[in-house]
């Protein structure tokens, strides 16, 4: 009984810990970009765009579609890392608990 009493202390304060962390990777800002740096688009680690920042030089009518694929591709960059941040923050926490193979937090 003492080993199901010790697991729910590290649920507890697993949970405790989550919340920190989840509110940190609202704060936590990554940048992605694309163009060699034309494009640059901030987002949380939680993925809300928070900036996007265009070389001049992309804004010409004729480069229209270059610039709105370099746009997609800068957020997906951006995407990528803030996913990279939140799995770093996410296996700090959950270090130590006999987790299975393959159990991803959050639920």
């Amino acid at each position: 009984m003492a080993g199901m009493f010790d697991l729910m202390k590290q649920a507890q304060a697993m949970q405790a810990k989550m919340q920190d962390v989840q509110a940190e990777l609202e704060r936590v800002e990554v940048e992605g970009q694309s163009g060699g740096g034309m494009v640059r688009i901030t987002l949380t680690a939680k993925g809300q765009m928070k900036g996007i920042t265009l070389d001049p030089s992309l804004l010409k009518p004729e480069d229209k579609d270059m610039l709105e694929d370099l746009i997609v591709a800068a957020h997906d960059d951006a995407r990528k890392k803030g996913e990279r941040v939140m799995e770093e923050r996410m296996q700090s926490l959950t270090a130590g608990l006999p987790l299975p193979p393959g159990f991803k937090l959050p639920f």
